[in-house]
């Protein structure tokens, strides 16, 4: 099936009057609809806008191609919209972006259908086709140059594919890439791996993990012949049969920002070895100097995130459900609670726990992790319970594997589903069930030790987790304060975290501010930038702060160092506290004694801005 199938003159918007992401998404949503290819325009915007929230589908260059796969679509679809001033879309490179194609692929699409979806984001890649999308004077122009493209397009992949390329005249690397919804993202990079390794002199086959499946699948022969291989993914790819090959993992966006740095880096050769699921547990080869710990923990604490986000904001909120006099809570209230607190909470040690152990031994450590996580919970372990848990039962299920290596591979099927998770439950829950109860008398003294400090101490204690949030702004300090508040929710102590959020908050607040009261400090990018992080600061995403740093660390990094010391340890002494352990701004209301915790918050933003004011140089 063609593009210009799914393309027609309906569908095409020459001039958007849209002056924003949201306001594109629902111009372009309103033509699809329009055309008669919606059965629920409403719906099939929360998907465009759900795909968003994993990343920006503005993929720099001018170009965004927001897409979904939805029950939604009557009919696979594209349309088209052009903006010649330039729209902010968060775009990947930071810029305005002109031509937007819009994909809407329905739960039923064949084969056909995705492969022409994919084939258009992949033509996207060159320039001078785009300069011509932005030349087009009619729809027509636009769908018979599109037309044009797609066959030279195809026509060179089938040149491509009957060729034969001489073995071992230059280096020969294997990739995979793959992206959450498979549609866009995942060709753009395999596009653009290709397209660099060509321009390199590389010979290179990509792997695609698209919505239609497996594409180009590399075989024993491609894989023992590569002399490296590159992920660039942003879902789970299968490693094992990458074993003993040097190995680089980068998101997919990688693959379409910056192939020429993974092929570089490929060719380079100075990259570890993956040793596979038979001997580290199915760690994926990373970064030097990345900790296995800190990697482990961090898979746990991210896939449990959203059981503590979405459970603490649930219980947060049923306190607004109770009597203020008699102290009762209402029936929704209860429900509130019930939801959040005695489902999504009590579910996020045995995550944290499950998840630990699958990063260190793959699917066959996730059961025996997610029992010893459990038996944490229920024997009053705690968070400490449950990542002593994780990391015992991922390694346990590691030794388990070496010591029943004898079966022949033919019963490999039995190891993987009956041997493992049997022996690797019964030790991983035989050892915790000794250790829960010594787990839980340190759980408790923790939390009594806390409970115990004085003012001043508990003041410290605030300016310490709140120093602790900028010092790398979502690194493994930050995210080991974060880890330890959740913890401290997780045992009833709730002050702790509503200073680690306040900490975490001032970094990109207080830049904020400092971009607006001294903008002699700071460049054109700099102060666009600042605006953001209006946004992101009240939003608790303390990366906003990360470009500001890097290009001025000795200056940027103490500011929000004080600032958010200020914050933590303001927010301690005058009480706040809080079962909600994200949102920032959004579930302020919900902290106790909120209107200093706003005070707290706002004083250390306040110190950050005022001191980059003094120490940052004015900008030629």
């Amino acid at each position: 099936m063609n593009i210009t199938e799914l393309l027609r003159k309906e569908t095409i918007l020459l001039d958007l009057t849209s002056s924003s992401k949201n306001e594109v998404i629902e111009e372009l949503a309103a033509k699809l609809d329009a055309a008669g290819k919606l059965s629920d325009k409403k719906r099939f915007i929360e998907e465009i806008h759900e795909r968003e929230g994993q990343s920006s589908t503005g993929i720099g260059e001018g170009v965004a191609i927001p897409h979904a796969k939805s029950a939604a679509v009557k009919d696979p679809a594209i349309v088209f919209g052009r903006s010649k001033e330039g729209i902010d879309y968060e775009a990947l490179d930071g810029e305005k972006s002109h031509l937007f194609f819009m994909i809407a692929a329905s739960d039923g699409a064949n084969e056909m259908h995705l492969q022409a979806l994919s084939r258009l984001s992949t033509l996207l890649m060159d320039e001078s086709f785009r300069q011509t999308l932005l030349e087009a004077r009619s729809e027509q122009d636009i769908l018979n140059a599109v037309d044009k493209k797609e066959k030279e397009k195809m026509d060179a992949e089938q040149s491509e594919s009957s060729s034969e390329t001489e073995e071992g005249r230059r280096p020969y690397f294997v990739a995979v890439t793959g992206c959450p919804t498979g549609i866009a993202h995942t060709y753009m990079a395999a596009d653009g791996l290709k397209d660099k390794a060509k321009e390199l002199g590389y010979d290179i086959k990509v792997e695609t993990n698209g919505s239609d499946g497996v594409r180009n699948r590399l075989t024993a022969e491609d894989i023992k012949r590569a002399d490296a291989v590159i992920i660039a993914a942003d879902t789970a790819v299968e490693k094992d049969r990458f074993s003993g090959k040097k190995l680089i993992n980068a998101p997919v966006t990688a693959g379409i920002r910056k192939p020429k740095e993974l092929l570089e880096q490929a060719a380079a050769g100075d990259i570890p070895l993956y040793e596979g699921s038979n001997t580290s547990g199915g760690e994926a080869a990373e970064e030097k100097g990345k900790s296995a710990f800190y990697r482990h923990l961090m898979n746990g604490v991210s896939n449990m995130l959203p059981f503590v986000v979405g459970g603490g904001i649930l219980i947060a909120l049923s306190f607004f459900f109770e009597d203020p006099v008699g102290g009762e809570i209402s029936p929704f209230g209860e429900i509130l609670s019930t939801i959040g607190g005695a489902n999504a909470f009590f579910l996020m040690v045995p995550v944290l726990a499950a998840f630990i152990a699958r990063s260190i031994a793959d699917r066959p450590g996730f059961a025996a992790g997610m029992v010893g996580g459990l038996m944490a919970h229920t024997g009053d372990a705690g968070f400490l319970g449950g990542i002593i848990a994780g990391f015992m039962a991922g390694y346990l299920v590691i030794g388990l594997r070496h010591l029943f290596s004898f079966i022949p591979q033919s019963l490999d099927g039995i190891k993987t589903i009956l041997v493992l998770p049997l022996f690797g439950i019964f030790t991983t829950g035989f050892i915790m069930y000794f250790l829960v109860t010594p787990l839980a008398a340190i759980q408790t003294g923790l939390v009594n030790w806390l409970s115990g400090l004085g003012t001043g101490n508990i003041v410290l204690l605030g300016i310490l987790l709140g120093a602790m949030m900028a010092v790398d702004m979502g690194g493994p300090i930050n995210k080991a304060a974060f880890t330890f508040g959740i913890a401290m929710i997780d045992a009833g102590t709730l002050e702790p975290h509503a200073a680690i959020m306040a900490g975490g908050m001032v970094p990109p607040l207080g830049i904020a501010l400092a971009t607006t009261f001294f903008k002699s400090k700071f460049t054109k990018q700099e102060k666009d930038a600042g605006k953001t992080n209006y946004v992101l600061g009240a939003s608790f995403i303390t990366e906003g702060a990360i470009p500001f740093a890097a290009s001025d660390p000795g200056r940027v990094i103490p500011s929000i160092i004080a600032g958010s010391a200020v914050a933590g340890g303001l927010s301690m002494l005058f009480g706040a506290a809080t079962e909600a352990p994200h949102g920032g701004a959004f579930v302020i209301l919900l902290v106790n004694n909120w209107p200093m915790y706003i005070v707290a918050i706002l004083a250390g933003a306040a110190v950050t801005a005022t001191l980059l004011g003094i120490w940052k140089k004015k900008v030629a």
